[in-house]
């Protein structure tokens, strides 16, 4: 699977398409003389997971804003998004709102990778505010929590 490939993993219904996402991708290795060697770990990439039931699941793992999203947003019209929110490595919730409101349109967002260790302070409010008035509904999970759509 590559980017733009799309696999039928689990009967014909079921489909997983990558995509591309802006992100680094490094890998830092201690030699045996103990000296961090930093080597590149690929290219970032996120899925699109369209179910049985045609819902389609947007997970756009570590990703930056990029133009391409509202592609993303007009060619498979995702349901459910996971978004990174959190900033500094990730986009901030103001970005992520843009792309929300702007370019991807879903149904339901449930914000990720925010507030796991300082640098990412970006909140699920934020982000709501950001977002101002919207049709899109902003499921903030807590740790273990389930959702049914």
């Amino acid at each position: 699977m590559n980017k733009g490939g799309t696999v039928t993993p689990i009967g014909p219904n079921i489909k997983i398409t990558m995509v591309h996402a802006e992100h680094s991708s490094e890998l830092v290795w201690k030699d045996a003389a103990g000296k961090d060697n930093t080597y590149s770990a690929g290219e970032p990439v996120g899925f699109i997971i369209t179910l049985e039931n045609g819902m389609k699941v947007y997970h756009m793992g570590d990703t930056g804003l990029f133009g391409d999203m509202k592609l993303i947003g007009d060619y498979y019209k995702p349901d459910i998004i996971l978004m990174p929110i959190g900033g500094h490595f990730v986009m901030p919730p103001e970005d992520a709102a843009y792309a929300t409101k702007n370019w991807l349109h879903p149904k339901h967002v449930i914000p990720m990778h925010y507030g796991t260790f300082p640098p990412l302070k970006g909140t699920p409010d934020e982000y709501k505010a950001a977002l101002g008035a919207s049709s899109t509904q902003v499921h903030a999970l807590k740790p273990g929590e389930e959702i049914s759509f």
